[in-house]
């Protein structure tokens, strides 16, 4: 992993991005940390064209995004409009909301909406991968629901952008999924693990966990993954503070 493959997903950042300026001194402070490129999520309602000018002046490559579901699923042609405006090629279905895993025929509408739209984007040079929280692990048949999404799917329709954090919770082996992820995952979120005092689990800046980076981040790049991306959900002080300890652990850790 080289330190240009490191971004940051602006979801961390997500309340100092609600405005055109809010976003460009968000990113300038990003770049100052050492970031070169971003993940676009949880960012105000900014037009396309104009995220994209503020990344290019603050020198932020764009790499992926977070667009919403059932835009996905229902109109892939407004996504594939905004990642064109973005300059963007990779994106993600971001949470199976409306879902019922419970409901067999639920499941296979979201497989089938998946499978159809990543087809319809990979005509158009846009990768479509899925993001994982913990409720795929719940058990489909003889094996869990996230091992059925990719069973069910294309690869070169759907790929895979896998949690770290969300898996580990879920009772995945992380670096086991990024092996049977070979060649089909562009994408990963670096989301650390944290156990407490009070008996509970927390997000943490990556290196402050529990879970082991150099293993993780070792099988991710040998299955190809393109972008390594750090994000926390929450944080205990300043978001700044924190992206910026994740950043400093990878580059003295982990990047080549």
């Amino acid at each position: 992993m080289n330190l240009d493959q490191i971004a940051i997903q602006l979801f961390t950042l997500r309340d100092h991005c609600k405005t055109a300026a809010e976003l460009a001194a968000t990113l300038k402070k990003v770049r100052a940390i050492g970031y070169t490129a971003a993940q676009v999520s949880g960012v105000g309602p900014i037009p396309p064209e104009e995220i994209r000018t503020i990344a290019e002046n603050e020198g932020i490559h764009l790499c992926a995004t977070h667009e919403p579901g059932e835009d996905i699923r229902k109109e892939p042609g407004k996504v594939i409009t905004r990642l064109q405006k973005l300059g963007v090629n990779q994106t993600a279905y971001p949470y199976p909301s409306g879902v019922d895993f419970a409901d067999p025929a639920s499941v296979q509408a979201l497989v089938e909406d998946l499978d159809r739209s990543g087809r319809t984007m990979a005509a158009e040079g846009i990768t479509l991968s899925y993001h994982n929280h913990a409720i795929e692990f719940v058990r489909f048949g003889s094996a869990t629901l996230l091992d059925h999404i990719y069973a069910s799917t294309d690869p070169a329709a759907l790929q895979a952008e896998l949690d770290t954090y969300w898996v580990h919770y879920g009772g995945g082996d992380v670096v086991r999924w990024c092996e049977r992820m070979a060649g089909r995952m562009p994408l990963i979120h670096l989301k650390d693990y944290q156990f407490t005092h009070a008996n509970t689990h927390a997000f943490s800046e990556v290196g402050a966990g529990n879970l082991d980076f150099k293993r993780i981040c070792a099988a991710a790049e040998a299955s190809g993954c393109k972008w390594f991306i750090v994000e926390q959900d929450t944080c205990p002080g300043d978001p700044f503070d924190s992206i910026g300890q994740s950043f400093d652990y990878l580059r003295d850790h982990i990047a080549a």
